[in-house]
């Protein structure tokens, strides 16, 4: 008897699904209409989480791994001022520069100071004074809008050079002259003259008047008992925070003293807890609101080859009597599951990924929220392996009921 080779059983599901081609479009109406919401819902997950990622890396400080000197220490319930306080350097900052996953540093030493435009100006005004490196720029909520920053020279030699925000720039300009007019000319802070580089630009609401100077320089122009300077270590992403802490403390472990008891290493672990939390509830429930929409499609192929099945009854009984096995009939009906769920998926891919993009187009439109769908590979690769296992699932069954046909009651099917 002859055999029938499981690739002309593959050839003969194809060739059944292209004999009637407005059937296998409807069978493919559902899984494309599944993969559409499907790669639309993922698209737009994604580009939410990247857009709600840049929120939290801009206006938070949950990507910070912040390093702070101790300043007392506690002997029998009793706080004492520490006289061995550790004292964090720009070499400090560059080492730890270098850790996997850190962006930038930030070492920031503040104090209040009187700012003014002579020496003896009696109109002389208040401001946080802001130590920093020349690396901080990237940093910064508001970019220089006029001059520069400090750069890498200024901030090791301590020069007497100064950054101001927007708000005390035109506090201290002449008249009705711009803030940038300050660019270039001196102003005296705690009576020590200092060139003025630059001028940050103007936020939304200024709440404190700020002067940005080379953290070198702080404590002697602070009018307040100084603190030591803070470490900030900005992370790359919300998920490595945890191992750029491990890491800065075996950092501070092999400095020379305990710096581990000098120096508190602190995140924002519940926050950062509560938002993973938040991202895994979110992309949980937008899959199951779209798995349902797979299921429908499955169900719709199921139904279609059922009723391909009964149609087709007597045939499956002469290829079974000219030797095709149970297997054969088996892979033929899968064949064309597999063959209808493909053709879903790949048009359902194309328009859930346009409906996604033209949804946040019409989102940008109408919001300032500069939200973008993001097409990755991974979100392609998971609706198109959703929608081939859907289809081999649902037409398990069909083909199921196709390979236990007694060939001689097909035959003699009407």
């Amino acid at each position: 008897m002859p055999t029938v080779s499981p690739i002309h059983s593959i050839r003969a599901g194809v060739a059944a699904l292209m004999g009637n081609p407005m059937r296998t479009m409807l069978a493919a109406l559902g899984i494309l209409i599944g993969t559409a919401a499907l790669v639309a819902v993922l698209a737009l997950g994604d580009g939410m989480e990247r857009y709600g990622r840049e929120q939290v890396a801009e206006t938070t400080s949950l990507q910070t791994v912040a390093l702070e000197p101790k300043t007392t220490e506690t002997i029998d319930g009793i706080a004492f001022p520490r006289r061995d306080t550790a004292v964090f350097t720009p070499l400090h900052a560059d080492a730890l520069s270098r850790l996997p996953g850190v962006t930038a540093v930030r070492l920031i030493q503040s104090g209040a100071t009187l700012i003014g435009r002579t020496a003896g100006d009696t109109a002389r005004r208040g401001a946080m004074l802001i130590g920093s490196l020349s690396s901080d720029e990237a940093q910064l909520t508001q970019p220089v809008a006029a001059g520069r920053f400090l750069d890498s020279a200024e901030v090791a030699a301590e020069a007497p050079v100064v950054v101001l925000s927007d708000g005390l720039a035109r506090a201290l300009a002449v008249g009705t002259e711009p803030a940038a007019a300050l660019v270039g000319r001196t102003v005296w802070l705690k009576d020590r003259a200092f060139r003025v580089v630059g001028v940050l630009a103007k936020p939304k609401v200024e709440t404190t008047a700020s002067a940005l100077v080379p953290v070198g320089l702080v404590r002697s122009l602070i009018l307040s008992t100084p603190r030591p300077p803070t470490l900030y270590l900005r992370v790359a992403t919300i998920e490595a925070v945890d191992s750029v802490k491990t890491a800065t403390e075996r950092y501070l472990a092999g400095l020379p003293g305990d710096w581990r008891k000098k120096v508190t290493v602190g995140t924002q672990a519940a926050r950062l807890a509560q938002l993973r939390q938040a991202m895994l509830v979110f992309k949980g429930f937008m899959g199951a609101i779209t798995a349902i929409a797979l299921l429908v499609g499955g169900i719709g192929i199921m139904n279609v080859l059922l009723a391909s099945v009964a149609e087709r009854t007597r045939e499956i009984g002469v290829r079974k009597a000219v030797g095709a096995t149970r297997g054969q009939v088996l892979t033929q009906f899968l064949a064309e599951s597999v063959a209808v769920a493909g053709i879903g998926s790949g048009a359902g891919a194309l328009l859930g990924f346009g409906g996604a993009f033209a949804a946040t187009a019409a989102i940008r439109a109408t919001t300032d929220a500069p939200l973008h769908a993001a097409f990755t590979w991974p979100t392609l690769a998971v609706a198109v392996l959703s929608a081939v296992s859907v289809g081999l699932l649902f037409g398990l069954y069909p083909a199921l009921r196709a390979a236990r046909l007694s060939p001689i009651d097909a035959i003699r099917h009407d």
